[in-house]
């Protein structure tokens, strides 16, 4: 890394099993891009962010992961009208010491299940969205612009959202939502047994079955739709879509 290279970062924690350093600095090589290097920088709170910046003058833009996609906002100069109304952030642009928030989770998720889904996707008209964290707000706001009504599960349901319990209770309801996704990071390696608490028999041919974790390639949510005949998709071509997306944000194109 030149001392005089611009620099692209992620932060969060923790960032072990993460996607984004490897992914830049192989599109970096692959496609003859110079002047820009990729690191991780592991800050568990948005107090770490101001430190950050005053060592790094180099950086132009940041990705941003768990835990800080909501708490970070605050700090932002300004954001965007998209991820305003998600109320959730996953890049960040510099320019003159001012700070924009974007989330291009919502791009990368949507183009990844239009392409999936294709024509079929007029007629999944409803969706459970398992778990409530920052990233689930943007595939709410995602499924809401497709015409598709989500239902938010949560261990700990608020107004509105539907408990695990009360699935469980009534798996039939299973058949009035096609499209199931999952916005947990349950199944993610190394813990890769693990799923969420759905009634799984429920699941049939009918269903679409989506999960946000990419490693393993076939998660134990995955495995579990297959075997009931639901057709399945990871996480990997988001990331891959919101990733381009934000390269194009820190490059000044969009």
């Amino acid at each position: 890394m030149s001392a005089s290279d611009k620099l692209i970062g992620l932060v969060g924690f923790p960032l072990g099993h993460s996607f984004s350093n490897r992914y830049f600095t192989e599109k970096f090589q692959k496609e003859g891009i110079e002047g820009f290097s990729h690191r991780n920088f592991e800050i568990q709170s948005v107090n770490d962010l101001s430190k950050l910046l005053s060592q790094e003058p180099r950086l132009i833009g940041l990705n941003v992961t768990i835990p800080l996609k909501q708490a970070i906002i605050p700090l932002l100069h300004e954001l965007d009208s998209t991820a305003e109304e998600i109320g959730a952030v996953n890049t960040i642009r510099i320019r003159g010491g001012r700070l924009k928030g974007f989330n291009t989770d919502y791009y990368g998720f949507q183009e990844s299940l239009k392409q999936w889904l294709g024509d079929k996707i007029t007629c999944l008209n409803k969706a459970l969205i398992l778990g409530t964290g920052g990233a689930s707000r943007a595939i709410k706001v995602a499924l809401e612009d497709l015409d598709i009504v989500p239902q938010y599960v949560s261990r700990h349901p608020q107004e509105n959202e539907m408990s695990y319990n009360s699935l469980k209770a009534s798996p039939d309801l299973l058949h009035e939502y096609p499209l199931i996704i999952n916005c947990t990071p349950l199944g993610t390696f190394p813990d890769i047994e693990q799923k969420p608490d759905i009634p799984y028999g429920s699941v049939s041919s009918n269903h679409w079955l989506y999960d946000l974790v990419y490693n393993p390639a076939e998660t134990a949510f995955l495995n579990a739709g297959r075997k009931q005949g639901a057709q399945i998709k990871n996480g990997l071509q988001m990331l891959h879509l919101q990733a381009d997306k934000s390269w194009e944000i820190w490059n000044g194109t969009i």
